[in-house]
């Protein structure tokens, strides 16, 4: 005799159960970005020239006949809204802050080849610190591990609470 074991659900009226397959997870994060369902394939992007084929974008050429759209990187771009934010910061002079952005650049070429929606948006230099904005919350992650191997330093990463945003603080 199998026995079918059941866990109480928050939403469940008091006193009833679920099986767990058939609880709700509601993520509070989510990318106000992603598209709420699937593209049509293939789709092409109107900006960046990514392919949407198989479930997901990639760098290629456009079938003939592909759907025309903007990928949420794109869209991301041209609302100025970044979900990762690196703050490079410390005593450096230009020689330092050229390099930390060549570090930046060359992770993002690494991670553009295989996801075309992992871009830097912006970098911005000044005295004190180097700031990039990213289109992604991984991107960020990968380029302050990156300048934490190369330089040494601090690396703090920091996930908003209700926002698909990270912001990723490095300093020597």
């Amino acid at each position: 005799m199998t026995r079918r074991t059941t866990t109480p659900s928050p939403l469940a009226p008091q006193g009833g159960t679920q099986r767990y397959r058939d609880r709700i997870y509601d993520d509070p994060r989510h990318d106000p970005y992603q598209a709420k369902g699937k593209y049509s394939e293939p789709t092409v992007c109107t900006g960046c020239h990514a392919v949407y084929l198989h479930g997901r974008w990639v760098r290629g050429t456009a079938p003939e006949g592909a759907h025309a759209a903007e990928c949420p990187a794109c869209h991301r771009v041209r609302d100025k809204q970044p979900a990762g934010y690196v703050t490079l910061t410390g005593v450096m002079v230009e020689g330092d802050r050229d390099e930390l952005v060549r570090i930046a650049r060359n992770v993002e070429k690494h991670e553009n080849a295989e996801h075309p929606l992992n871009r830097i948006i912006g970098i911005e230099k000044d005295d004190r610190q180097v700031l990039i904005t990213t289109t992604d919350v991984h991107l960020p992650q990968r380029i302050g591990e990156a300048v934490r191997h190369a330089h040494k330093g601090e690396l703090e990463v920091t996930y908003a609470q209700d926002d698909y945003v990270v912001r990723v603080n490095w300093r020597k």
